[in-house]
């Protein structure tokens, strides 16, 4: 299957071409620099603009480009960088993917649990209202700009990715620095959930939904969400290191401003449909998730 493929030098994006080519997929890099490697076509999300050519015969599309959430403070301008950096991306490819002939067959077209908002124990499922907040807002316009493209007649699917575990990189890398030194400690309360998925169970998943007949929003977490202080202490014992030091809530809000209160919000989120449609995770515990996270890559 010729796949493109967006944000496919990001965490995810890496892991994921890597499998696919390993499958015998012909993948489709979209990329803003000029090409430098074969199976690159340029793009420009801010100008809207894609080499066409070099996306013919695609017959599946995953689009994962956007802004890092955490990559810095959030000031107004960078809050607008991450904004625009998924709502015009997401218009861009899906300009680009329904002009094609033929269509591609599916869109999985990134989103985020952040669409649940700070929810404390509430059970979230797919059919979860969108909570509050800035990060709320930017996933539900995400999501919206998917909506032509499903119009269109391509089957599109949202796979809500939660808190993505991997041995460098991504939303853990601090964790584990801090781990490993003997340092980690709960975030505010620790008693958040954390709604997490190991990258290979990402990889797996995001797999299963180009091949799948799912459509719509498919919560991308592992179904054992546990507690933020949990999590540490998983991952600090996996390493046999202590996890006692505290990090404060307001000691957050001094060092990361504002995207202090994603970090000390909790979503209890159920992957529901990915299980109903015959997933099964590699890491469905907790355990096995941190022992691999923590483990040298062979």
């Amino acid at each position: 299957m010729r796949i493109a493929v967006t944000g496919s030098h990001g965490l995810i994006g890496t892991a994921l071409v890597e499998v696919l080519r390993q499958g015998g997929h012909d993948v489709v890099q979209l990329v803003r620099s000029a090409p430098q490697e074969p199976g690159e076509v340029q793009w420009d999300p801010a100008s809207g603009t894609v080499d066409l050519a070099g996306l013919d015969g695609v017959e599946a599309a995953v689009h994962l480009a956007g802004a890092g959430v955490g990559d810095h403070r959030w000031t107004d301008d960078y809050k607008r960088v991450v904004r625009d950096s998924r709502v015009l991306g997401t218009r861009t490819l899906v300009k680009a993917l329904t002009s094609l002939d033929p269509l591609p067959r599916v869109l999985v077209s990134g989103s985020a649990i952040g669409y649940y908002g700070d929810r404390g124990d509430e059970v979230l499922t797919e059919d979860s209202r969108a909570g509050r907040g800035f990060l709320a807002g930017v996933v539900t316009a995400w999501e919206a700009e998917a909506e032509p493209a499903r119009q269109a007649g391509i089957r599109v699917v949202h796979p809500r990715t939660g808190l993505v575990m991997a041995r460098s990189g991504g939303a853990f890398s601090q964790l584990l620095l801090l781990s490993r030194l003997g340092l980690a400690g709960p975030l505010g309360s620790g008693e958040q959930w954390w709604s997490w998925i190991t990258l290979p169970d990402t990889v797996r998943a995001l797999q299963h939904l180009i091949e799948s007949d799912l459509t719509g929003p498919v919560n991308l977490t592992a179904p054992n969400p546990a507690h933020n202080i949990e999590v540490i202490r998983a991952l600090a014992g996996a390493r046999h290191r202590p996890a006692l030091l505290p990090a404060p809530a307001f000691a957050l809000r001094i060092v990361l401003g504002q995207f202090a209160g994603e970090i000390l919000s909790s979503q209890r989120v159920m992957p529901g449909r990915l299980l109903d449609s015959g997933f099964r995770f590699e890491h469905a515990a907790l355990a096995s998730a941190a022992a691999w996270t923590t483990s040298r890559s062979s």
